[in-house]
């Protein structure tokens, strides 16, 4: 019978690294198949050992992301070509939860700066309007 989930995707699992959609197959895979359950387990105990890999060293500390001052420059639309084309692979095609949740985060706070901005100006606005002179 061929492996379900091959153990770079148990690792990705682990890391919180796979799209929404794997994750819930991998966990649904987890509760029905107790095989499953123990080759994850044998996996957290090589990791919790401290017998790991580069490329594990690289996913847990999440060296390829771009840094979150990184991601708002690529909202400002002022990173370097290359650096915004990097930006882009990293959230569109490799998918990365961890980054995409921040460039979500940051938009968010550009929004409620924005609408502060406003608000502000709307009130300096208005206290100052019968002050003006015609």
């Amino acid at each position: 019978m061929l492996d379900p989930f091959p153990q770079p995707d148990f690792e990705a699992y682990l890391d919180e690294a796979l799209p929404v959609e794997e994750m819930t197959r991998v966990e649904k895979a987890l509760r029905d198949d107790p095989l499953l359950a123990r080759q994850l387990a044998a996996i957290i105990a090589r990791r919790d050992s401290g017998v790991i890999s580069l490329g594990e060293v690289w996913r847990r500390h999440r060296l390829s992301c771009p840094t979150r001052q990184e991601l708002g420059s690529f909202l400002l639309e002022v990173l370097p070509d290359d650096a915004a084309k990097y930006v882009t692979f990293h959230l569109e095609v490799v998918g990365c939860r961890y980054c995409q949740a921040n460039v979500a985060d940051l938009k968010n706070q550009q929004a409620e700066a924005q609408t502060s901005i406003q608000e502000r100006r709307r009130k300096y606005f208005q206290s100052s309007a019968g002050h003006l002179r015609h």
